[in-house]
């Protein structure tokens, strides 16, 4: 697996409080009754990237109202990204990872799963069985191996409708939604994790924003 180095010079992540974050972008929303929860975020070039992971299983239910990711290892993350430019903003959401150290000398950067593969693996017979071995890391990335059925068609779209909508963020808005990524149960590697986003490109100038590394393990982030 190719290595990614990092710059530690652009570790401007900082937390707040993630309902003061929802409020801002959606100053008409009604305010719920949620637990105080932190995102992460890390801003620069005109570019604001939060992102909070969904470690309790009562953030799944709205969007996923039967069958929740969670209870079958998968992590949904929120994020949110904030164009304050006069410019529109391609990202290239398959690139994004989500980087953990599983010990000193191990690093692994897990890829966004589609929304088929949040299906197969909700729904797979394996996740709810405590007696299968877990898997180790690098964890595979697989995709139906079944016929899907009315419950997979069902799973997948809310994890599609729930996704980030669009890689254009256009000048002075903001877009948001779910990333999706197998962490096979194991939520205590989030003490280590790192949300990578390396490939941003300023729309009609063909020039790349630098990249962002959001630290999610900072405390209050999950």
């Amino acid at each position: 697996m190719r290595k990614v180095y990092y710059n530690p010079m652009l570790r401007l992540t900082i937390s707040i409080p993630f309902l003061a974050l929802l409020l801002a972008a959606m100053p008409s929303a009604p305010q719920q009754p949620v637990s105080l929860k932190t995102a992460s975020l890390q801003s620069h070039e005109g570019m604001t990237i939060s992102a909070m992971p969904w470690t309790d299983p009562a953030l799944y239910k709205q969007k996923f109202p039967k069958k929740s990711p969670f209870t079958a290892g998968l992590l949904a993350v929120m994020v949110a990204f904030r164009n304050d430019s006069d410019e529109s903003v391609k990202l290239n959401l398959d690139r994004i990872r989500l980087s953990l150290r599983i010990d000193e000398d191990n690093r692994q950067q897990l890829e966004p799963l589609t929304p088929d593969q949040v299906a197969y693996e909700t729904l797979s017979p394996s996740r709810k069985d405590p007696t299968k071995k877990r898997k180790t890391f690098p964890f595979p990335v697989g995709t139906p191996k079944t016929s899907p059925d009315k419950n997979w068609a069902e799973v997948q779209k809310q994890a599609e409708n729930a996704g980030v909508p669009t890689d254009v963020i256009a000048a002075h808005s903001t877009v948001q939604g779910l990333l999706y990524f197998d962490l096979q149960g194991q939520f205590d590697l989030l003490n280590t994790a790192h949300l990578y986003v390396p490939d941003l490109l300023i729309m009609g100038r063909n020039s790349a924003l630098t990249f962002f590394e959001i630290d999610l393990s900072r405390p209050g982030s999950n």
